[in-house]
């Protein structure tokens, strides 16, 4: 078990991630695959489309991250650190030499029989981490980004959620409905672990990242940046409908679809501000008046798909991730 001790000023920082990280549900992914229907029927359909899928040279990968007996995810493609794939990688292979030489002790002593490639994988051989993150890439492709779009839109409205019941029972009540598995007693959340050891965060807090193929709460502290708060990754489908909506086939949205459920004009401003932009250059991207541009845009932000602050004495729009997941599918 690890006992993780929070003072006042752990509390005060507190934090939900703002969106999933891809590469994470990535490599997370590759146990739940292989794993069978121990890892929950839910899981099935999305397990036999993918196997169906997978490329010969992507077997590297099942080895990276095994399921069963020395099953061990590598810490240094999980941490919460972007919300696209490509960034995400960037920033696994822009980590310091000692987080990876961290990873690979923790590595041999989970699984002593780890394939000799792992090894030199965090040794920075070139052609390993060329080939490792191709072959991510096109996993992704497969396994993954079918799905990005109800697992964004699953995990805004985790977000959403527990920041209400942050209001209504604090930081504190947080913590103690996280999951199951975890369990709150007055400055101490304690989480499964395979040592019995106890962490002080130290004024640092925590960053709570909802999971979708997380099937047990999982905590990173071996961070990259000793600057950065420990992680803590729990499962954000909270029942077997809730998994199984999220990978069922067909979840992704279609231009059309898009067109169907905002209308042609509120899709095609949604589309433009993929790009940040005030009102006025909106409305030059949508073939609109800036009147025009302005209610639409209006009405995407009170939908929660558009997010507007002042620029100087003019307005920037964005996309909210809710906003990005329906155009991401």
């Amino acid at each position: 078990m690890l006992r993780i001790h929070f003072t006042a000023e752990d509390l005060a920082r507190v934090r939900i991630a703002d969106a999933p990280d891809p590469l994470a549900e990535t490599v997370l992914s590759l146990p739940l695959l292989q794993a069978g229907e121990s890892a929950g029927v839910a899981l099935g359909g999305w397990r036999e489309r993918t196997r169906v899928g997978l490329q010969p040279q992507m077997r590297p990968l099942l080895e990276l991250a095994p399921a069963g007996p020395g099953e061990y995810v590598p810490e240094a493609f999980v941490h919460a650190a972007a919300t696209d794939l490509a960034d995400s990688l960037d920033h696994t292979w822009s980590l310091p030499r000692v987080q990876w030489a961290a990873d690979w002790l923790a590595t041999r002593i989970l699984r002593p029989a780890v394939p000799r490639w792992i090894h030199a994988l965090h040794h920075g051989d070139r052609a390993w981490g060329e080939l490792v993150r191709r072959q991510l890439h096109d996993y992704h492709a497969l396994a993954i980004a079918p799905y990005w779009s109800q697992l964004v839109a699953t995990a805004h409205t985790e977000r959403v959620q527990r920041a209400l019941a942050t209001v209504g029972s604090g930081v504190e009540g947080l913590l103690g409905s996280l999951h199951p598995e975890i369990d709150w007693s007055p400055g101490v959340l304690s989480v499964p672990c395979d040592v019995d050891t106890d962490l002080e965060l130290a004024g640092c807090g925590i960053l709570l990242v909802p999971t979708f193929f997380c099937p047990r709460p999982l905590v990173l502290v071996d961070n990259a940046d000793g600057g950065r708060p420990p992680v803590l990754r729990y499962p954000m489908a909270r029942s077997l409908a809730d998994c199984a909506s999220v990978v069922a086939p067909g979840t992704g949205g279609t231009g059309e679809g898009l067109t169907a459920l905002l209308g042609t004009t509120r899709a095609r401003l949604l589309c433009a501000a993929q790009d940040p932009a005030g009102t006025t250059e909106l409305a030059r991207r949508t073939g609109t008046s800036p009147a025009t541009a302005s209610h639409h845009a209006s009405v995407l932000r009170a939908a929660g798909l558009l997010t507007t602050c002042r620029d100087g004495s003019a307005v920037r729009h964005s996309l909210t991730p809710l906003g990005r997941a329906l155009l991401d599918g």
